[in-house]
């Protein structure tokens, strides 16, 4: 009899999270045994289940993909996680591998290709989607990572990303250091250092660098107002 394998999935999407619990639990070969709607609660399940494997979203409220595997990675390093994303740029992948991610898999890929991806990390295995082994991931599999220049992503400490893409989601700093269990004015500092650090001169200069980083998608709509002093209202990328 084949093993069966406990999987938490990690999806904001309500709807995509039931269509994969659905799909691999048809499979004979997952045991779904906990579903996570933001980053913290897959921190939180991932803790208290520990599943054999991981498959999450890349952005995720409150607590980014990567600093999520990060956490997992660091109190139960055998768990294996595998990234169902959009994002195909090399300094996402490259981070994702940095913090231990074991597979890489797009969202425009086949559904047979995430079921291979699963199967090749409970065998110990790597697997990225063809788009996005390129040459940095190729020197980082083989090593050489240290030689590709610092990205703006790995400037930011993982508490600076938090904070970060809070403010751009549009809390207040109350609300973000409630989240975080900072004081308010514990907050405000970490916007005036990310200000600078950033080269930006406000709210709106934190919310485009959150989106270059790839933590929140401006709406169509808004995304071309030049005008604006103050951050509209913006939701997440789909990843």
């Amino acid at each position: 009899m084949s093993t069966v394998h406990r999987l938490l999935i990690a999806e904001d999407h309500h709807l995509l999270r039931c269509g994969l619990r659905s799909m691999l639990s048809a499979l004979g070969e997952y045991d779904v045994v906990g579903e996570a709607k933001d980053g913290r609660e897959a921190c939180q399940l991932a803790i208290s289940l520990a599943p054999d494997l991981v498959l999450t979203d890349l952005s995720m409220p409150g607590m980014n993909g990567i600093d999520m595997v990060a956490t997992i990675k660091r109190r139960l390093p055998q768990i294996r996680v595998v990234v169902l994303t959009v994002y195909k740029a090399e300094e996402y992948v490259r981070e994702a591998l940095r913090v231990g991610v074991d597979g890489y898999v797009l969202k425009d890929a086949s559904f047979d290709e995430l079921v291979a991806a699963l199967r090749a990390v409970m065998q110990g295995k790597r697997h990225l989607s063809a788009d996005v082994y390129g040459n940095v991931v190729k020197s980082f599999v083989n090593g050489h990572e240290a030689l590709a220049p610092k990205s703006t992503w790995e400037t930011l400490t993982a508490r600076e990303r938090s904070v970060l893409q809070l403010v751009a989601e549009g809390r207040t700093n109350r609300q973000v250091g409630l989240y975080l269990n900072l004081s308010p004015k514990t907050i405000e500092k970490y916007r005036a250092h990310l200000m600078e650090k950033l080269g930006v001169g406000n709210v709106t200069g934190l919310v485009l660098a959150a989106i270059g980083l790839g933590l929140i998608a401006p709406q169509p709509d808004l995304q071309n107002d030049a005008n604006i002093d103050e951050p509209p209202a913006y939701r997440r990328v789909v990843k």
